[in-house]
């Protein structure tokens, strides 16, 4: 299968094809919270390496865990068991983490600044500008907007 060209969505990356994939937070959710696409995510990453989160990410799905623990969809026991496993997984060498600093929020500001057509979102801009920031060739993500966002900034971007 041929790459495709930067700016074009892909499929899911064949197991054969090495890519660098940033998982952003809507895609690293579903790996702790089980929902619709849980399973084939799952499957789609297991043994595959090059892969990247940011701690942007990881606080992401944490607020988004605290949200379903405050409105009663999760047990306190089990948000806290789902945080532990999220740091577990970031701290053995599963992913390689990716940090904000200086030079990913100029990337970011950059981004915003360059958006005409697109409302760019600050943590979508955020999230692409560590994906550029790891040498990502592939952006793994289940939301619409940062998936437009991503692909107007020239990353590929997996569909699952």
């Amino acid at each position: 299968m041929a790459e495709p060209s930067e700016a074009e969505a892909t499929g899911p990356v064949s197991p054969g094809i090495e890519a660098a994939v940033y998982i952003d937070a809507s895609a690293l959710a579903k790996l702790y919270v089980p929902e619709a696409e849980s399973e084939r995510l799952d499957a789609f990453l297991r043994g595959r390496l090059g892969l990247m989160i940011s701690e942007l990410a990881i606080t992401e799905v944490l607020s988004a865990v605290a949200r379903r623990k405050r409105e009663g969809e999760l047990r306190p026991e089990l948000a806290n068991e789902i945080r532990g496993a999220l740091l577990a997984d970031a701290d053995s060498g599963s992913f390689a983490r990716l940090h904000l600093d200086p030079a990913v929020h100029l990337d970011a500001e950059r981004l915003l600044l360059a958006t005409d057509s697109l409302p760019l979102r600050t943590l979508d801009a955020l999230h692409i500008a560590l994906a550029f920031s790891g040498r990502a060739t592939h952006v793994l993500t289940f939301d619409r907007r940062m998936r437009e966002a991503a692909v107007q900034a020239g990353m590929n971007v997996i569909d699952i």
